[in-house]
């Protein structure tokens, strides 16, 4: 991501440490101008309040986060969760939302039934699907990794939630979620088909020594997701949207005071997309990348922790990143650094 303005932050990032008015606030202090707001932390807020606080400080509601949990054992626990999709649909539009996220549920108690699980959650989705037309608000199903189909999402492929689409028709699209799909071999192709229909990105990365399925999540480059060819797929889907920072992460990031996760988020955004360093050569592989560090008198912790995560990154591309015009205290600061000079 070269253009900070296309940063959005989702509330579970800090929703440990912060409420929903310490998160807008928190976020815009760094200059970013977007969120996604999560509806537990909404309902503490109230949606009116939360509608002051975005427009005061000029911030964008990237998605709200979720309608869905949609299968259950009967038919009053069904109408229980269409009713609280329609009840989001129309806190959606309250908050000028992009979308609204779908986190679809997994099998109801006791059951081992999946595919009657999915028909519940087709059925749901087509009826919350007339009010969130009429109120322009498009419905962005999230596929999740199959490892949640039991209690979470039962859809969990991109071509499951496109399936849906396309049986529902107008008005329903998807969220790209990178830790949910990255591990995905048809993933090119049911981007590439999503053309159109996605209405979020997510992005964090997947840690390779993974201590919870739910809440272990790394900041972009701490893991072994593709974030640049995922991205540039997504791209050239035609998604020009927002592109928004989901990190789950109760061992690491919301151990951490809210205000240091926002500063890593707003410092690691431009690095985890490379495309640009990719295009940079004329279309020939670039193999140097010249820095000039004439204006730089001083580099704080998280400067030199994103400079030694962007260098390992280039490494793996096969790009040796040099660095010239040093000054001797910044020489320094970067001795533990393994960049040229």
């Amino acid at each position: 991501m070269a253009d900070l303005a296309r940063l959005s932050i989702n509330q579970a990032t800090t929703r440990e440490q912060w409420s929903l008015a310490e998160a807008i606030a928190g976020y815009a202090a760094q200059g970013v101008r977007a969120i996604g707001i999560w509806r537990d932390k909404l309902e503490e807020c109230g949606v009116e309040e939360a509608r002051r606080l975005v427009a005061d400080h000029g911030m964008r509601v990237t998605g709200l986060c979720r309608a869905g949990m949609f299968p259950a054992a009967d038919t009053a626990g069904r109408r229980r969760a269409i009713d609280d999709g329609l009840r989001a649909v129309d806190e959606a539009a309250a908050l000028a939302a992009d979308c609204l996220v779908v986190v679809a549920g997994g099998l109801p108690p006791g059951s081992r039934d999946l595919p009657g699980a999915r028909a519940m959650i087709r059925d749901a989705l087509g009826a919350i699907l007339p009010r969130a037309k009429a109120a322009g608000i498009p419905v962005a199903v999230e596929p999740l990794h199959p490892m949640y189909a039991a209690d979470r999402s039962a859809i969990n492929t991109l071509a499951q939630a496109l399936d849906l689409c396309d049986e529902l028709g107008e008005g329903i699209g998807v969220v790209v979620d990178v830790y949910h799909v990255w591990w995905d071999p048809d993933l090119p192709v049911q981007i590439a088909r999503a053309t159109g229909r996605i209405h979020s990105y997510h992005v964090s990365d997947w840690r390779l020594e993974t201590r919870d399925l739910f809440a272990d999540r790394g900041m972009m480059g701490d893991g072994v997701i593709d974030l640049p060819a995922i991205g540039a797929m997504v791209a050239a889907a035609g998604y020009q949207g927002l592109i928004e920072v989901e990190i789950f992460s109760a061992f690491d990031w919301w151990r951490r005071p809210g205000e240091e996760v926002a500063v890593r988020v707003h410092t690691t955004a431009p690095t985890f997309d490379l495309e640009v360093i990719r295009d940079s050569g004329g279309g020939e592989a670039v193999e140097h990348l010249l820095v000039i560090m004439s204006a730089v008198n001083f580099i704080d912790t998280t400067g030199l922790e994103m400079l030694k995560r962007l260098t390992h990154r280039l490494a793996r591309r096969g790009v040796a990143m040099h660095l010239c015009e040093i000054k001797g205290p910044v020489r320094d600061q970067l001795e533990h650094v393994a960049v040229d000079e």
